[in-house]
Parts: C-alpha cells; sequence; structure tokens
C-alpha cells in the first residue's frame, strides 16, 4: 500500500506528464469525477513513459532512431512486470502504473498487449495490409482504451463495452497516423500498409518526399474514414458509462475527431505544420460533447469492425 504522502507525488507528477505531454487528454480528463481522473493521469505517466523510452523522445516529442532498441523494450517489460507484481521500482511513472493497476485490477495481459506494440517499433516493423495496421494500432491505444475502461469500473465481464473501448484507442491511433504521416517517414517509420502504397505507386517510395503529397492526401482521407467508423463503435460503448465519465470519453473523441477529418480536408496541405486544437475549439468540442452525452444511442452490432484478441 502506498502512503497518501507518496500517492499525492505519484498524482502531481503524473499530472505534468499529460499537462506537458498532451493537452488534448489533459483537457478532456479534467470532466472525470475526481478519483477517475487522477488515476487516469497515473495510466497516463506509464504509457506516455513507454513511448517516449522506445522512441529516444520527451513527452512525445523530437523523436530519434535510438541505438538499443532491444534493451528499452527489456528494460520496460522488467519494470512493468514488477510494477503488477507490487515491487517497488523507484521510478514515478511505473510505481503510478503499480498503484493504478492494484487499484483498478487492470490485467497485465492487456499491458502485455501495450509493450508489444512498443516491440513492433524497436524491430522496424511495417504493416502489410489493413488488419496488421489496426492490430498494431490496438496494441499501441486500443489497449490504453480498454486500460482506461478499467479505470472507469467497467467490469471484465462486459467484453462488448471493452471491445467499443479498444475501438476509441484505435480511431485515435489512426487520426495520429494521418497527421504523422511525413514526420514519421523522416525518422524511418512507416505504419500505411505495404498493399495501400501499392496501390498508389508509392512502395518503396521516401515518403517525406513532397512530390507524393497529392497520394498521401488520399491515404490520410481513407484513415480519416475508417477513424470514423470507430468512433462510432466507441459512442455505443460510452453510453454504458457513468455521465461524467461519458461526457469526458465523448470530449476525447471529438477532440481527436476532428485532428483525422482537418487532416483529411487539408489534402496535400496536411503536413505543412502540425494539426491541433486551439483552447477554444477544444472547449466547444466538450460543449458538443456534453450535450451528446445527454442524448440516447440506438445499440448497433460491431462485427463488421476489427475486433482485438479475446481477453479480459
Amino acid at each position: 500500500m502506498i502512503a497518501g504522502d507518496e500517492r499525492a507525488r505519484l498524482v502531481a507528477g503524473a499530472l505534468e506528464s499529460i499537462s506537458q505531454g498532451s493537452k488534448s487528454f489533459r483537457f478532456a480528463s479534467q470532466l472525470f469525477d475526481l478519483p477517475t481522473r487522477e488515476r487516469s493521469w497515473l495510466l497516463y505517466s506509464w504509457c506516455r513513459a513507454c513511448d517516449d523510452i522506445t522512441d529516444g523522445q520527451t513527452l512525445g516529442h523530437d523523436a530519434a532512431r535510438v541505438a538499443d532498441p532491444a534493451a528499452r523494450i527489456a528494460f520496460l517489460h522488467e519494470k512493468t512486470a514488477a510494477a503488477f507484481a507490487g515491487e517497488e521500482t523507484g521510478l514515478l511513472p511505473f510505481e503510478a502504473l503499480r498503484v493504478v493497476a492494484a487499484d483498478c485490477a487492470i490485467p497485465q495481459a492487456i499491458a502485455a498487449d501495450h509493450l508489444a506494440g512498443f516491440e513492433r517499433d524497436a524491430a522496424g516493423w511495417r504493416p502489410t495490409t489493413t488488419d496488421d495496421l489496426l492490430s498494431y494500432c490496438y496494441q499501441v491505444a486500443g489497449a490504453v482504451g480498454v486500460m482506461m475502461a478499467h479505470v472507469m469500473g467497467v467490469p471484465a465481464s462486459d467484453e462488448d463495452t471493452l471491445h467499443r473501448a479498444a475501438d476509441l484507442g484505435i480511431a485515435f491511433q489512426l487520426a495520429n497516423i494521418a497527421r504523422d504521416i511525413v514526420e514519421d517517414a523522416r525518422v524511418g517509420r512507416v505504419y500505411l500498409p505495404s498493399d495501400w502504397l501499392e496501390a498508389e505507386g508509392l512502395a518503396g517510395a521516401d515518403l517525406a518526399d513532397p512530390k507524393h503529397r497529392r497520394a498521401l492526401a488520399r491515404l490520410a482521407h481513407r484513415l480519416s474514414d475508417m477513424a470514423d467508423d470507430y468512433r462510432r463503435s466507441a459512442r455505443i460503448g460510452a453510453a454504458s458509462l457513468p455521465f461524467r465519465s461519458r461526457w469526458a470519453v465523448l470530449s476525447a473523441s471529438g477532440i481527436y475527431g476532428e485532428i483525422a477529418t482537418r487532416a483529411a480536408a487539408l489534402g496535400p496541405n496536411a503536413w505543412d505544420g502540425r494539426i491541433s486544437t486551439s483552447k477554444a475549439e477544444k472547449a466547444a468540442l466538450v460543449m458538443e460533447a456534453f450535450w451528446e452525452a445527454l442524448w440516447p444511442v440506438k445499440p448497433v452490432p460491431r462485427n463488421v469492425l476489427w475486433t482485438r484478441p479475446s481477453r479480459p
């Protein structure tokens, strides 16, 4: 059991991490009740650290090729396993995970799914098919959605809601990929499936080369359309959450959905600068989500969508 003062220190450190690493998630997290809000920050702290350690970056910025990718992944596995075992790690992000995993009974298998995505990155993996892309999106973001569902009190028996929580993470990652196609290509990362690239005549091409922007715009539009499908599924899952959690989830969905929508709308100019939303725009999307959270939704099956592996 972690004492109150130590827990407060971890929460403060996690708040600093999310405030610098993701203004969008920080904005939406304010809508949670206090215990859920703090737990969401603790989980974010671990997720952020995993991403930064893998990519040699700081709070999501300035990614660079690293010389020791396998050692970094081994470190993540070691410290994550220790956190789930309730052992002290001496490192704030892993101590944060130790607290939130115990508080919310987060399954270690879901955290392992998340780390599997970073293993792919460390190995220089690239997707071949749409299913490859979606499985990666699940690992690096959909698994976080499942862990967040546990933070919000969704029981392990509610498989449909957990699947739809994964869908929201997948939608977020598709938006990220659309926004960052050129930036990723500059550090040797390509997340567009090779069969998509072949269809556009881009097999083996340098995607950072401006001459490919029109083709990339078509692919970004495809990613945006896919993200919309997964966001719609997630909205149905959100309907089963308490109001404040539902409002927070729908706000995050709207803010991230705007990124994918803008990437598609900007066409070849989508990569002239980093796409972002202002505080005023975020506030407007939060108010839109408030009314959306009040409106009932009609349940629909998600059997046409890619589905995560069967786990709690």
